[in-house]
């Protein structure tokens, strides 16, 4: 065979194997590939090897099927109440449909971007200032529902919407700073009252039962002294019954009742009395025993005795 035959053969088979290498296709995971045939979409390749025919077959796109997120520059919006303010929004979205993604719109994602600020417009219109910086999650609910509802005829699904950020204007963030202040001032002498308050209760209950105890030893201390003293005059008692009960038993007669009364009368004026009230039968007494007295004491009575 001649040389020049053998070096055709050579390099034809040689185009041939680049030929065959180069519509051999490895789709990796997560990736899909778009194929064409004489410019009619023809299938979609998924992960795996693939060949395609040469010449006629084309990659028309490469997808990727991991979510995205999308950050979109900040939108101005109108609160119900005329407030105006920016706010950014972040989406994050999933293609589940190669072919609907290629061929359903074009520019999907500037699509999505110009959905999401006219769908927050809406949304915000219909709030008041207040309920947009507090209702974040229901503007969020609402955007995806929206947005995946808008987006399915493209391929797309909207698995989460958030609001990055809501800017309104500095002279609101202002007014919104001494509201928030005087709500705290607020609530700390609110706190300071409530101290103050519960503060009081608490001294007056604590003088309420210090009075009460101190009553209730006022109270112990005379129930017991009034004890004592009733012990006291019930002992006096007993003890003058058993007097009167001894007298009795020794059958004492009126001359020695007497006499000892005299003595207790005695005792009783013992230079502090000025005056004593004697009864009748112990003034008799009294005066037998003066005269007994003054006959013993007298000398010449003495004499005449002892002469004869």
């Amino acid at each position: 065979m001649p040389v020049e035959v053998i070096i055709t053969l050579g390099i034809i088979l040689a185009i041939l194997f680049l030929i065959i290498i180069t519509n051999v296709k490895v789709v990796p995971q997560a990736t899909t590939k778009i194929i064409e045939r004489f410019g009619a979409y023809h299938k979609t390749w998924d992960t795996g090897i693939h060949i395609k025919v040469p010449f006629i077959d084309r990659v028309a796109k490469t997808i990727s099927l991991k979510e995205k997120v999308a950050d979109f520059a900040p939108q101005a919006v109108i609160t119900k109440d005329n407030v105006t303010m920016q706010i950014d929004t972040v989406v994050f979205y999933q293609i589940v449909d190669p072919k609907l993604y290629t061929y359903g719109i074009e520019r999907p994602i500037l699509a999505i971007e110009n959905l999401s600020a006219t769908t927050l417009r809406n949304i915000i219109g219909d709030l008041e200032l207040d309920q947009t910086l507090t209702s974040r999650d229901i503007i969020n609910t609402k955007m995806r529902a929206i947005l995946d509802e808008a987006t399915d005829p493209w391929g797309i699904k909207v698995n989460r919407v958030e609001l990055k950020n809501i800017m309104p204007p500095r002279e609101i963030q202002n007014a919104m700073e001494k509201q928030m202040k005087a709500e705290r001032e607020k609530r700390e002498a609110i706190l300071v009252a409530e101290g103050k308050k519960e503060s009081a209760i608490r001294e007056a209950e604590g003088e309420k039962e210090a009075a009460i105890l101190r009553a209730e030893a006022k109270k112990e201390a005379a129930i017991r002294e009034a004890d004592g003293q009733a012990q006291a005059i019930l002992k006096v008692q007993e003890a003058t019954a058993r007097g009167l009960q001894m007298i009795k038993d020794v059958g004492a007669d009126e001359g020695l009742i007497a006499i000892k009364s005299l003595d207790a009368f005695a005792k009783a004026a013992d230079g502090r009395a000025t005056k004593i009230i004697i009864p009748s039968e112990i003034q008799g007494l009294a005066g037998l025993a003066t005269s007994l007295k003054e006959i013993v004491a007298d000398p010449k009575t003495n004499d005449a005795s002892n002469n004869k």
